[in-house]
Parts: structure tokens; sequence; C-alpha cells
């Protein structure tokens, strides 16, 4: 039956809507002629075009991506073609075993099921199946279709985008956890030395960047660190600093250090990386059981800040790094020894806390100098551990004037008095230091990082 196409009246704000115009297509199949689609009148608001489709075959061909909304006869025979493709064969009415194929067949599509009066329950079951509404084939009128029509594609783009919301938030879930798996959990059980670190990836609502750290105590009591920076901030990044950081990790438990592991983790940066132009800059640090020295390689990659009792924080000697990984073929690290003191902070980072942008203009970079600056701006103020490392990122962030781009590690270990006191019990036993009576309070010792 040809179902009459209605006049479209002129109206012009719906002619300056592009989004006004809709399009239905009609899915029904009457050889008695009664069912007619009504003339939608110009004031329901909405202009809509109208396709006919006589079966499930021909309302494929005429499926495009233009088609908003779908009003599907109930009544429609299911016919061989609704058996072939499996909907004959579902359970309940053919109505439903109609819907049912035109819902696989028109996933992002608006729905409405067209049925009698007497058949509410079926409208209900219709609905449940997932319709967005019903209509009643003797009530239909025009500004009730048209009232339909736009209610249904909204909620169809509603139920689409809570479904991608969800979807997205599931994502984001398994990301954050998978992510959060691959940071490292520190191996320092049985060390006398505090940890504390912050991580923040340059990439948006990211867990992992380029940047990589870990932390291992060897059974014969030394205490290995390491930081490491892969160029570039995205995903192939983060999962090549977590190769890495793994990589180091084993090879430090087998007993490597200095340029044999630093040699070793560049054959498996050469393996893993997906172009020759990528490399990895890193700085590793043993240090000594009994705590007081250390040894130090640097692979193109900042030198650590250190803190000694009554002392302002300096950079360690830099001098003697050799290149970052990846980029000479048989390169060579020396690896340089370091005399740490009794009590001291030692602060490991990447280049993202030095990078960010100074001055009024933000034309300059802090630089490790203005960091060396900051930093003991921050212990003038009693800050140590985690406080510390929280106000530094907190303080580049804020001259930078805003988020940094680049992913930003931290690393900080502590060796405070009392644990010079655990590892000596006997040495000022019974003994305390008066403080002089004149003492001024600006001159006191400065506390370790």
């Amino acid at each position: 039956m040809p179902v009459p196409v209605p006049q479209q009246h002129s109206d012009a704000a719906a002619d300056a809507s592009h989004d006004a115009v809709l399009t239905l297509l009609v899915i029904e199949d009457d050889p008695a002629g009664t069912f007619t689609v009504p003339e939608l009148p110009a004031a329901a608001g909405t202009r809509v075009r109208i396709r006919t489709a006589r079966n499930l075959t021909e309302a494929g061909r005429l499926l495009t991506d233009d088609v908003d909304c779908i009003l599907l006869d109930l009544a429609l025979p299911t016919g061989g073609e609704t058996r072939a493709s499996g909907a004959g064969d579902m359970a309940g009415p053919d109505g439903l075993a109609t819907l049912e194929h035109v819902l696989r067949l028109a996933p992002r599509h608006a729905v409405l099921a067209l049925t009698a009066q007497d058949d509410t329950a079926l409208a209900a079951e219709a609905v449940r199946v997932g319709a967005q509404d019903y209509l009643f084939r003797d009530e239909l009128d025009g500004r009730l279709l048209s009232r339909a029509i736009r209610y249904a594609v909204e909620r169809k783009r509603a139920d689409v985008a809570q479904r991608r919301l969800t979807e997205s938030t599931l994502r984001a879930q398994e990301n954050a956890r998978l992510e959060r798996g691959l940071l490292p959990t520190p191996l320092l059980e049985g060390s006398d030395l505090r940890f504390a670190a912050r991580y923040r990836p340059g990439r948006s609502r990211a867990l992992l960047g380029g940047d990589f750290y870990d932390t291992v105590r060897t059974p014969d009591g030394t205490v290995h660190a390491m930081i490491g920076d892969v160029c570039g901030h995205g995903p192939d990044e983060a999962a090549l600093g977590v190769e890495l950081r793994i990589a180091w990790r084993a090879l430090t438990l087998a007993g490597l250090c200095g340029d044999e592991l630093l040699s070793t983790l560049q054959q498996v940066l050469e393996h893993e990386r997906e172009s020759e132009e990528i490399f990895a800059t890193l700085c590793t640090v043993d240090i000594a059981p009994d705590g007081r020295r250390a040894g130090l390689c640097l692979a193109g990659h900042p030198a650590p800040l250190i803190a000694r009792q009554g002392q302002a924080a300096r950079l360690l000697p830099y001098e003697d790094g050799g290149p970052a990984l990846g980029l000479l073929p048989r390169a060579r690290w020396p690896r340089r020894h370091v005399d740490l003191g009794s009590t001291w902070s030692l602060m490991m980072y990447t280049d993202g806390l030095i990078e960010g942008r100074v001055g009024p203009v933000g034309t300059q970079r802090l630089g490790q100098d203005g960091m060396v600056a900051m930093i003991n701006q921050q212990l003038v103020q009693g800050l140590t551990g985690e406080d510390l490392l929280e106000a530094a990122v907190a303080r580049v962030r804020e001259l930078n004037g805003g988020e940094l781009t680049d992913d930003v590690a931290v690393l900080l270990l502590d060796r405070d008095r009392e644990s010079v006191r655990r590892r000596t019990p006997d040495c000022g036993r019974g003994r305390s230091i008066p403080r002089p009576r004149n003492a001024n309070p600006a001159n006191a010792q400065r506390p370790p990082l």
C-alpha cells in the first residue's frame, strides 16, 4: 500500500535550522489500505521526511545514515526473511521477533512500535525489548506522531550517550587499574632509608607516562635507585618505560650495576623501541650498606640533588656522565663515587620538573639552578619527605601558569639522625647537646630534604 507523503508547510524557523528536519522510515505492509501516515502540522516545530518500506529487505536498503527514526508496524508479517535471520526462532509473538530483527538491523536508530489499541501488553513488551516508545494505530494523528518522533530521537541519543559514557568510564577504570599495577612498589625491606615519590604524567587523564623510576635493596644491603625518561610522553613511550624499569629491576637483582647494567639496558631499548630515533635518559644510584657512600651513573640525565645536614642543597657532580641510552651503539657510562655523609637527603627527578616556564611572559625555563633555589626555599620552611615533593611539583605548576605538558617524576631518599642512631645505638648514649642561650633561629641548621 503506498503511504501518502504529507505536504510540507513552509516554516521559516524550520528552514533556517537543518537540525529541525528528521527522516522517518515507515516499515509496514497493509494490503487493506487502512493505514496511512497522518500529515504532520507545521506547528509541531519539526519537519519530517518520510520513506516507506513494505518488508525488512526493502527496509535494509532504505536504512541509510540520514534516517533518524523508524516506525515499525508490529503486525508486519515475519515471513521467511525474518526466520532466515534467526529472529523467527525466538520466543514471543511475531511482532516482537520482527522488532528484534529491526533493532539488530538498526542499533543506532530510534524505533517506534505501532500496534492496535487492544495490544497494550504487546506495546509495553516492545518498549522492554528495545523500542523507544509505542503508538496505537487507531489514535495516531500528526501532532502525536511528530511529538513521538522527536521524543524517540532524543531518547535514543541520550541512551547512546549514556552507553558511551558507561563504556568510557569502564575503559578508564580498566586502564587505571592496569597503569596503577605497572607503577613500581619499592623493595626496601630491611633498609633504614625513607622513601617518597611523586609522579605526574603529561598526558591528560593518564596515570602513566614515559618517565619511570624504581628502588630496590639487594641481599648485601645495598640500596639501588633509578629514574629515567623515554623521549616523548605518549602510550608507546609509557609502555617502553615500564619495560626498561622491569628490566632494570631484574638486572639489579641479578647483581649487575654501573656500565654493565646500562649497556644491557641499551640493548633492551634497541630491541623494543619502534624507531631508531627513540632514546631514554637514565640516572642510577647505588648506596652502600653503611649509607655513607654511593655510586652514581648518568646517561644523559640531570644530576640528583643532595642536601646534607646543615648545608644548602646542591647538585651532585655531573661532568662524567655518558650519553642517553639508544644514541651511541658502543657507549660507556662511568660510575662516579660520591661521599654522602652521615645524614642526607637525595632527590632524583626527570626534566619535566625543570623545563616548566617561568617569568612574566613564560619565555624562560626554570632550569636546574631555579629548581635548586626553589628547593632550598622550601627547606627553610621546614618541608621534608612527601610534603616537600608535593610542594615542589605544585610550585613548578604555579610558575608554569598551569599544567605541565611533560611527564614529571621525583624520587626522594632520606637518611636522618634516627637512622644513624639505629645503626650505632651506643653513640651518644646518656649525652645531650645543649643549645646555646643566644642561638638565633635564623641561623639554625637547615633540615634535610
